[in-house]
């Protein structure tokens, strides 16, 4: 019943009504109108009851003195005396202070329920019985280690395994980031949530239920959500030491006037609300100023310790850079073909396929103006190539290995052409007409503008930078120098991104991690801070992250370091501000120059002091390295 209660009176739309009778009895007040009813007292009721409620609940079931009691106490004693406005001022302020706290810490948990979403329910079993195989859907939970198992194109893989047969193509951005489905063979291991993009395959089951990569990754998200404790009130904490002394001071006052007026002013002035609204309204002035320059910082907590990172790591791909597949180079290793007939051949056979590649070759050739021929007799080869006829040529497009397995000789200067594009870190495919290696096609992911000047910027800030991807080795480095960062960890999994996190951690490094997809979810939650690219990452990658940079602009990394630097020195000198009020008002009250009204007033002037200091941060000018 009691809990039915303070449930129904907290929140905004109660305080703000509570704030109205407030105000209706200030009228009253000032005006001497004669009324039957003090509207003050409904101010008590909806403000002050659940303050009561909270300040007995942590004191008898959490054995835990915090300012609600003190607040509570002092409300009592002006109703003891009848002074009513100021019991419903004390209790209203606090309301307010509670309210914007909740909004600044309140955080969102979607995630993990949208990561248990991706989980395959069933997976195609495979039983043979001598030159039989019978294949049936069975739920995942029924598959056990070594079964067999088939996966269709387009299917997703349901348990960690390996290929005994076939060859395909796997989507594994959910577990690496990697935006390039990875081809695959017999021997390679494929991971659970990782979807099968064009050959059938038949795996062995090598990891089910909970030792599965991607219930894994759900119970590294759920551990580490669960390791992250709300920010506690710096009132709160002082809170067992504010009671006893003003409990002292009032009493003493008492014993030495005889006046209990004084002593009801004592703890009026006493009570802790401007120092309540020293962090809240600083963090909500913060956040706004950060949602104008597109940043969503979830929690006051994440903003005060981003000033305290001294090791950002970031992800590569759709972070450092934008993730989208680009062609950025046509080589010919024939006189009489030129790289714009090269592109003609190819892209008139891609127009058929549905491979990334494909898509990015076609759309390069449309942005050339370059005119497609039909292809006739189209083959597509999972994970290794095409075949088709272009004008009646026999043309091929693949991997080195797809060629010479159909009698394409590739020579070593060809070879030799195909290392720079690869050590910058970019895809290659070959081209074949008639049966000779005739050129190939590089594509490449482009690093995000001002990525440098901001990794550059970090430095300057104290700050070490870390790159930390699936991707491999060439590719993690060719990136890491473009954008100046001297320490690299590739072919990552989710977990050993976080165990990397981790180590530094132990370190004593403040971590802040950056990333997009699902797999950077566990990091982004183990980290210190974590910050999402909010266009184009994943939902969940969001809702894992405490900041989300909802333009996908790196360059606002910087800034939120000044922004927390800021933030931390308004809540300084507003607390400051704060106890040096209440201690002149306290003063004053013990020598009887303030009543509980006045003392009341001017309780609430240091409140209205510390909301208008905390305001100035919203405009303040934090993007440029001068501000």
């Amino acid at each position: 019943m009691l809990k039915t209660l303070f449930d129904i009176l907290s929140g905004l739309r109660m305080t703000v009504l509570g704030g109205v009778f407030l105000a209706a009895s200030l009228v009253i007040l000032l005006g001497d109108i004669s009324v039957p009813l003090d509207p003050a007292w409904l101010t008590i009721f909806i403000c002050g009851f659940p303050l009561v409620y909270l300040a007995l609940y942590r004191v008898f079931f959490e054995c835990r003195i915090t300012s609600a009691l003190l607040i509570s106490i002092a409300m009592f004693a002006c109703i003891y005396i009848g002074e009513l406005f100021a019991a419903g001022e004390v209790v209203f302020i606090m309301a307010i202070g509670a309210i914007l706290e909740e909004r600044t810490i309140e955080k969102a948990q979607k995630g993990i329920k949208e990561l248990i979403n991706l989980m395959p329910l069933q997976g195609r079993k495979l039983t043979i019985h001598g030159e039989t195989t019978h294949e049936e859907m069975v739920d995942v939970e029924q598959i056990r280690y070594g079964d067999l198992l088939r996966i269709l194109p387009g299917e997703t893989v349901p348990v960690d395994g390996t290929i005994r047969v076939g060859n395909t193509s796997i989507d594994q951005s959910a577990m690496t980031g990697e935006f390039l489905p990875v081809d695959k063979t017999v021997g390679d291991d494929v991971f659970s949530g990782t979807i099968n993009r064009f050959g059938a395959i038949d795996i062995e089951a090598t990891k089910i239920g909970e030792d599965s990569s991607l219930q894994k990754l759900i119970s590294m998200v759920q551990e580490a959500e669960n390791s992250k404790a709300p920010m506690q009130r710096i009132v709160d904490k002082w809170a067992a030491w504010l009671v006893p002394i003003a409990m002292i001071i009032a009493v003493g006052a008492y014993a030495i006037t005889s006046d209990i007026v004084r002593a009801v002013t004592v703890l009026v002035v006493f009570c802790p609300c401007a120092l309540a609204l020293a962090t809240p309204t600083s963090i909500m002035a913060a956040i706004g100023q950060a949602t104008k320059q597109g940043v969503l910082i979830k929690s006051g907590e994440a903003l005060e310790k981003m000033g305290k990172v001294d090791r950002i790591a970031f992800d590569k791909t759709g972070t450092l850079t934008h993730g989208t597949l680009a062609v950025s180079d046509i080589i010919s290793f024939l006189p009489e073909k030129t790289p714009h007939d090269l592109l003609q051949f190819a892209a008139s056979m891609e127009a058929l396929s549905e491979h990334p590649l494909g898509k990015a070759l076609v759309a390069h050739a449309k942005e050339k103006n370059v005119s497609l021929s039909k292809a006739g007799g189209f083959i597509m080869t999972p994970g290794r190539g095409i075949s088709a006829s272009v004008d009646g040529t026999a043309a091929l497009i693949g991997n080195i290995g797809y060629l010479q397995d159909s009698g394409v000789h590739v020579d070593e200067k060809a070879a030799a052409v195909l290392k720079n594009p690869r050590m910058q870190g970019k895809a290659v495919i070959l081209i074949a007409l008639d049966g000779v290696c005739a050129g190939t096609v590089a594509f490449s992911d482009t690093l995000r503008a001002g990525s440098q000047d901001m990794v550059t910027k970090l430095h300057d800030m104290g700050a070490g930078v870390v790159l930390l991807t699936g991707d491999h080795e060439q590719t993690a480095n060719y990136f890491s120098r473009q954008a100046g960062i001297d320490l690299v960890y590739s072919e990552l999994l989710p977990a050993q991104k976080v165990e990397h996190i981790k180590v530094l951690q132990q370190k004593g490094h403040v971590v802040c991690m950056v990333g997009d997809g699902v797999n950077d979810a566990p990091a982004l939650k183990i980290a210190d801070v974590g910050v999402a690219m909010g266009s184009m990452g994943s939902d969940i990658a969001i809702d894992a992250a405490d900041i989300a940079l909802m333009g996908d602009d790196i360059a606002k990394i910087p800034y939120l370091k000044r922004l927390s630097d800021a933030t931390v020195i308004t809540i300084k000198f507003n607390i400051t501000l704060s106890m040096a009020i209440n201690f002149v008002a306290i003063s004053m009250s013990v020598m009887g120059l303030l009543n509980p009204i006045t003392g009341a007033l001017v309780h609430n002037a240091g409140s209205v002091l510390v909301v208008l200091n905390a305001a100035r941060l919203y405009e303040r000018k934090l993007m440029t390295s001068a501000a």
